[in-house]
């Protein structure tokens, strides 16, 4: 990681409340959150499946869905089976869908340096190869630790 112009003097400057590291860590940085949302990528929409699958208390569900949506994760939809009351369901919005690859990362970090006993693998489903979480820049180049650099953004104009 390369630090570029004023960033580059560590005792000049701090990122406390303001790096969206810090942030978005806030929002899902939590294990239940990460598995809520993992259940929710896998088409879970109801309360009782997500603490059921999750192993979490109804009050702890409650709390972390109410997170959740509060984040702009999920976002609450009315549903009714028939002959029963309205009940919500929680769905994925546009920010917890661009939360995935953050989630197939930890898996694939997960696979590769934990110990673990899961057989299960990310693939794509067009061709069946194994997929690989990567950094790409918006050119499309592989850019690895060493090729990525923090900087203030460049002014246009």
């Amino acid at each position: 990681m390369i630090l570029q112009g004023v960033l580059s003097d560590r005792d000049a400057w701090s990122a406390v409340g303001r790096c969206s590291i810090e942030k978005a860590v806030a929002v899902v940085g939590t294990r239940t959150a990460m598995l809520v949302m993992r259940e929710a990528y896998y088409g879970t929409t109801r309360f009782d499946d997500f603490a059921e699958r999750v192993g979490m208390t109804k009050a702890a569900t409650a709390a972390r869905l109410s997170a959740l949506v509060d984040a702009g994760l999920l976002e609450q939809r009315d549903y009714r089976e028939e002959g029963q009351r309205t009940r919500k369901e929680y769905v994925l919005t546009e920010a917890g869908t661009d939360l995935m690859p953050v989630v197939w990362a930890l898996f694939q970090w997960g696979r590769k340096h934990l110990p673990s006993d899961t057989v299960l693998e990310l693939a794509h489903h067009g061709c069946g190869a194994p997929v690989d979480v990567e950094v790409r820049c918006a050119e499309g180049h592989e850019v690895g630790l060493d090729d990525v650099e923090l900087r203030l953004p460049r002014r246009q104009g």
